[in-house]
């Protein structure tokens, strides 16, 4: 395929991996070396009785530096398999809880 068939922004890796999933949580462990547990709420609605119900799922996170603690809000991003059970990384910290 020549250069003038493809388009000027095709090169870019965004588009080529598609849009990664992103989510908020909860840092609920950080025992391990260079990764986090990380804790997502869900609100879902029963679709028989209408109710509305807590769903909560963990995540293991890849934490390079080993930065984030107990109790941090945090941005997780979906990423190729890093382990068994690892695929996210923490993108950011959102929020860090204020101690007494």
């Amino acid at each position: 395929m020549s250069a003038e068939s493809q388009p000027a922004d095709a090169g870019t890796k965004t588009e080529a991996r598609g849009a990664r999933r992103r989510i908020i949580g909860v840092v609920t462990s950080n025992k391990m070396q260079k990764t986090v547990v990380v804790q997502v709420e869900r609100r879902v609605k029963d679709r028989k009785f209408h109710k509305y119900t807590t769903t909560r799922v963990r995540y293991k996170a890849h934490d390079e530096k080993g930065e984030f603690k107990i109790g941090d809000r945090v941005e997780i991003v979906e990423t190729r398999p890093l382990s068994k059970d690892k695929r996210w990384r923490v993108a950011r910290l959102v929020e860090r809880p204020q101690e007494v």
